[in-house]
């Protein structure tokens, strides 16, 4: 049975805010969370930026959810400091906590100075440090000299089990090569015809574990109303790589986004004031295969989405 979870939006929401959408998430009957990891929002509109593994430990302290990361390591983080990290969240919730990691976005990572790298650097980059911290979870002592440098690291506090790695992907070519590493796969919403071929890539590469999604969606009890939320909030989250990957600061997004329609945020995010046709779009998400669908209203007000879904939508879909 397909699992149903709740996105937390740590660039739209503070996360005191957040915290509690996730808590009455839980008690509405979500099944499941997940949150992004980011330095910096799309937008100045969207106004924040908490930093996620400070939070998570919150979330998972305060609520019975399974929880996920979406991370970039290798420049903003080095890759050991966020094997340790998993290791700590899985050694206290074990069993609750995976990680998806991906190439990365220069708005988060010019942070460091470094020069952005080309994507097929990007690419390589975030293998060798898959590598890495899948060999510091098992325990090794790890060094390494390549595009990751890493001298004599080892993580003592461990889980068990050490939590599954999920590849984040938004491009085909992104899902068939995270099958030759990943416990899972994790994307967006798109059209339908794309989707399949984001799962049929990973699948028919050898790619195991669920097949994860994360829908972008406004609801409000009026469509103008949905319409406005998500036009203020998405607007600046329309493009398509490189676009999205080369910005570097919300400031950037909003001007090239100044001139967005509603009809365009339509294109990436499920808009509509009826709770069936929600209903409809993630029923038709659940027959192509995806076993866990987070859902990210896009607004920055949670608590009639959270009530909305929880006593009207997520039944229906049961």
């Amino acid at each position: 049975m397909t699992e149903y979870g709740i996105h937390a939006s740590h660039e739209q929401i503070p996360p005191g805010d957040l915290l509690q959408a996730v808590i009455a998430a839980e008690r509405a009957g979500f099944d499941a969370a997940m949150c992004s990891d980011h330095f910096s929002p799309w937008s100045a509109r969207q106004g924040q930026s908490g930093f996620a593994w400070s939070w998570l430990g919150a979330a998972l302290q305060a609520t019975n959810l399974s929880f996920g990361v979406v991370n970039a390591p290798g420049q903003r983080y080095h890759p050991a400091m966020i094997a340790q990290a998993i290791g700590t969240l899985g050694s206290m919730y074990p069993g609750r906590f995976w990680a998806a990691l991906g190439s990365g976005e220069f708005s988060n990572e010019h942070i460091t100075g470094d020069a952005w790298p080309r994507k097929e650097v990007r690419d390589a980059r975030l293998r060798e440090c898959v590598d890495v911290i899948r060999d510091l979870l098992a325990g090794e002592e790890v060094s390494r000299d390549g595009l990751i440098t890493v001298d004599r690291a080892r993580v003592w506090t461990r889980p068990e089990t050490p939590p599954p790695l999920i590849g984040a992907a938004v491009s085909v070519e992104t899902a068939r090569r995270s099958a030759e590493w990943a416990d899972g796969l994790v994307t967006v919403n798109a059209p339908e015809e794309r989707l399949r071929e984001m799962i049929s890539a990973y699948r028919d590469a050898g790619g195991r574990g669920p097949i994860c999604l994360q829908v972008h969606l406004s609801w409000a009890p009026s469509e103008a109303e949905a319409e406005e939320i998500a036009h203020d909030q998405w607007r600046s989250n329309i493009f398509t790589p490189p676009v999205c990957w080369d910005m570097a600061t919300a400031e950037e997004f909003d001007v090239v986004s100044a001139g967005v329609t509603v009809d365009q945020v339509r294109q990436v995010v499920n808009i509509s004031a009826d709770l069936e046709r929600h209903v409809e779009w993630l029923r038709g998400y659940a027959k192509l295969g995806f076993e866990r669908i987070y859902l990210h209203h896009v607004g920055q007000d949670l608590g009639p989405f959270v009530e909305a879904f929880g006593a009207k939508v997520l039944p229906r879909l049961r």
